[in-house]
């Protein structure tokens, strides 16, 4: 078993006489063999929280439960948990096999047999065998990243911790680790808390997902659930890449008045707005932003300023008033900089945000079929 909960979690650090709120009454209930990652701008206290579910920091108010077990002061050695960090943390004088084996041989009464036996089957299991013999600094980054995981993975633990793993890595080798993560998660069934800024990685490995910022809980879910209904502004921009356009507006009746254009709104989505503010912000993913015709319905004119074709897909930068934004167009279709066009805001894609709080006040509409998310 390997559920973990935080209950208010809450770490405040002292600075020069200052408080400091790293986390903020966290609640999160991760269920065991769950895959879970906090994902988060740099200082949002993803990193801080991970440390203080490992007992590497302690908890200023709050609770930790592991398995009904209250874990929230135990040592680090006593929580049943494997961390595997950023800079791997490898001992440089020690042999892969040892580096592997060594927590075994401070924690476990088991012969230096039984460990060597124990070594080697994990060492299979990551395909790093033949490095046994060699050190640390004799790998690469990748074989640096397995050797610690295989560290982690040994000691057959309740919880896997991982600390932004792949950051060190280059673009490529980071895809393949983390399918390899995945892959090893899926097949071991221990639950996996990863701490990652990066929101393509939290999106693709990730069971569920959980968005801090300001040390606050923004949402959590199941990544598509995120992507496609997020709950405020800031969890709609942090999640999808390129993130989502925004645009500032005002609800008139059945129309969204922007300096530049009017935008007309079904009345079932002006009735949808009655009780937000006046004063709202209009987002629209860069997919779904379409070229269209100068006489169709909501069609705003602008210049291509910038074309950065991506092979499938073309991102094509333009302006409405001063400000810039960002359509994701198929690659097939050709556009160049400096093309007067007409760009739509399809009614169904589009997300409103009531500009005082950034709550969502509605979320873009999915197609029937491919509607399987729970709100």
């Amino acid at each position: 078993m390997g559920r973990l909960q935080l209950n208010e979690l809450t770490k405040v650090f002292e600075s020069g006489g200052n408080e400091i709120v790293a986390v903020n009454d966290l609640d999160l209930d991760i269920q065991d063999g769950e895959f879970l990652v906090l994902v988060g701008p740099s200082g949002c206290g993803k990193s801080t929280t991970l440390r203080c579910i490992a007992g590497l920091e302690q908890t200023t108010s709050g609770q930790i439960l592991l398995d009904d077990r209250d874990i929230t002061h135990r040592k680090p050695k006593e929580r049943d948990m494997a961390m595997v960090f950023q800079n791997y943390a490898l001992y440089p004088h020690m042999s892969v096999r040892k580096n592997i084996g060594y927590g075994l041989k401070i924690t476990t009464d088991l012969s230096k047999g039984e460990i060597n036996e124990r070594v080697e089957e994990t060492a299979e299991l990551l395909e790093i065998g033949e490095l046994l013999e060699k050190e640390p600094g004799d790998l690469s980054g990748g074989q640096q990243q397995r050797v610690a995981l295989g560290r982690a993975i040994i000691r057959e633990p309740e919880v896997f911790l991982m600390d932004e793993p792949l950051s060190n890595l280059d673009a490529k080798l980071r895809t393949t680790m983390r399918t390899e993560i995945q892959q090893l998660q899926q097949d071991m069934g221990i639950t996996t808390i990863y701490v990652t800024h990066d929101q393509t990685e939290a999106m693709t490995m990730g069971d569920r997902i959980a968005i801090l910022d300001g040390g606050e809980l923004q949402q959590i879910g199941e990544p598509l659930e995120c992507y496609h209904r997020p709950k405020n502004r800031f969890v709609a921009g942090f999640i999808g890449s390129p993130s989502m356009n925004f645009l500032s507006v005002k609800h008139d009746d059945e129309t969204l008045e922007h300096d530049e254009f009017s935008y007309q709104i079904s009345a079932t989505t002006s009735d949808e707005l009655e009780t937000a503010s006046q004063d709202l912000t209009l987002g629209i993913r860069p997919e779904h932003i379409q070229i269209a015709d100068a006489d169709a319905e909501n069609a705003i004119q602008t210049t291509i300023e910038v074309v950065e074709p991506m092979g499938e897909v073309t991102y094509a930068y333009f302006e409405i008033g001063d400000q810039t934004y960002t359509a994701s167009i198929d690659g097939e279709i050709r556009i160049s900089a400096g093309e007067d066009v007409h760009v739509v805001f399809p009614e169904e894609k589009i997300h409103i945000f009531d500009g005082r709080t950034g709550a969502a006040v509605k979320n873009s509409e999915l197609d029937e079929k491919a509607d399987t998310i729970t709100a």
